[in-house]
């Protein structure tokens, strides 16, 4: 048995916009499912993929809830190409790469919601 892969799933208030800033701004390519029984669009960018799904309630980021924590985290190995694309794009950066003290070189954005998404890779 073998668990292959990993999708985010975030709920927002304002399903475009947050689909829009992940097309525009992160590189995500959208595809849409607004007429189906529950509503949601996925967004794909090379083996990831975040589900959007329509929500009434306000965006409340794993750091504002439990005290700490991002809300995903992405495995790459070029950090700092990403990180610089996403600079160009306006991204807010609000972890600067760097390596961690749990060994991960990575760094952190915000996206439109307020949540934090990690982009990094375990160093030995």
């Amino acid at each position: 048995m073998y668990l292959y892969q990993s999708h985010s799933v975030f709920p927002t208030p304002n399903i475009e916009r947050t689909a829009d800033f992940y097309k525009n701004c992160v590189g995500f390519t959208r595809v849409d499912y607004l007429d189906s029984a529950e509503p949601h669009i996925c967004l794909y960018k090379d083996s990831t993929e975040i589900i959007l799904t329509k929500t009434e309630n306000e965006v409340k980021p794993n750091r504002v809830l439990y005290g700490y924590g991002y809300d995903a985290y992405f495995i790459t190995d070029s950090q700092q190409e990403l990180q610089d694309m996403l600079m160009e794009t306006g991204v807010k950066i609000v972890r600067l790469l760097k390596k961690t003290d749990y060994h991960n070189q990575e760094f952190v954005i915000e996206d439109i919601d307020g949540r934090w998404i990690g982009f990094g890779i375990k160093e030995e």
